[in-house]
C-alpha cells in the first residue's frame, strides 16, 4: 500500500485489516474508465457511510444536547452532514492526495472538488464499518469530527443564533445560565413589536427587536453573540 493511504491511516487512527476496503474508498467512479481490472468505486461505500454519519451524529447529537427538541437537534446534524463540512475534513484528512481519478477528473481539478472529497469521506466512514465493528466506527469518526461545539461554531449555524448562544455557554455553565426577558414592547396591537434582552447570569449580554418575541430573541442572541467574541464568558 502506498505511503499516502498509510499516512491517510495513521491520521485516522486505524489500520484497516482489509487493505482493499481502503482502497474502494478513495476510487472515483471516473477511475473505472481505462482501469477494467477495477470493478467498483467507492459510490456504495459512499451510500453506507452517510447512514453510519448519521446514526454517529444523532446519537451523539442526542445524548449532548438532552433538552434539545428534534428541529434543533436536526439542524445541528444536517450543518455537520452537508457537503463543504465533509469535504473538509477529507482535506483535514488528506483524501485529496489519496483519490484514485480517471485521467480526465484529474486534468479538471477532481483532487480538490469538493464533491469527491465530501463523497470519499463518507466512503471512508462505510469502509471504515466494514472493516472493524461499531464502537470501533464510532471512535474513529468522533475522533475525526471533533469536538461537536467547536465544529458547529465552525459552520456557522447562522440561522440558529440562540441554539449557537447556547453551546457556547452551556458546556461550562449548564442550560439556565442564559435566559430571554421582553423589556417593553412598542406599536399597536396590529403592529407590535418586542424589545427583548438576553443575559448570562444576570449580565445582559445584548438587546434586540421584532415583530414576535421569537424574532426578538433571536436578534439579541445575534448581538450577544458578537458581545462574546469579545468578552468570552468565564
Amino acid at each position: 500500500m502506498h505511503s499516502p493511504l498509510n499516512q491517510l491511516q495513521q491520521r485516522l487512527g486505524y489500520t484497516f485489516r482489509n487493505p482493499e476496503l481502503l482502497l474502494r474508498a478513495v476510487t472515483h467512479q471516473s477511475f473505472l474508465q481505462g482501469n477494467p481490472h477495477v470493478t467498483e468505486s467507492n459510490q456504495r461505500l459512499e451510500f453506507l457511510g452517510d447512514a453510519v454519519l448519521q446514526l454517529v451524529l444523532t446519537e451523539t447529537l442526542f445524548a449532548q444536547y438532552p433538552h434539545e427538541r428534534e428541529g434543533d437537534l436536526s439542524r445541528r446534524r444536517a450543518a455537520l452532514a452537508k457537503g463543504s463540512f465533509l469535504a473538509q475534513l477529507g482535506r483535514d484528512l488528506g483524501l485529496d492526495v489519496c483519490l484514485r481519478l480517471g485521467i480526465s477528473e484529474q486534468n479538471t481539478g477532481g483532487q480538490t472538488r469538493a464533491s469527491s472529497l465530501a463523497d470519499a469521506c463518507e466512503a471512508l466512514f462505510g469502509a471504515v464499518y466494514l472493516d472493524s465493528d461499531w464502537p470501533t466506527t464510532r471512535r474513529v469518526m468522533l475522533a475525526i469530527i471533533g469536538d461537536l461545539n467547536t465544529r458547529l461554531g465552525s459552520v456557522g449555524d447562522l440561522h440558529n443564533p440562540k441554539g449557537r448562544l447556547q453551546e457556547l455557554v452551556q458546556p461550562k455553565h449548564g442550560n439556565n445560565a442564559v435566559r430571554y426577558e421582553v423589556v417593553r414592547t412598542e406599536g399597536h396591537d396590529h403592529e407590535r413589536r418586542y424589545v427583548v434582552e438576553v443575559y448570562f447570569k444576570e449580565k445582559p449580554l445584548g438587546q434586540g427587536t421584532g415583530n414576535s418575541k421569537k424574532l426578538a430573541e433571536e436578534a439579541a442572541a445575534r448581538i450577544a453573540l458578537e458581545t462574546l467574541k469579545s468578552q468570552p464568558p468565564v
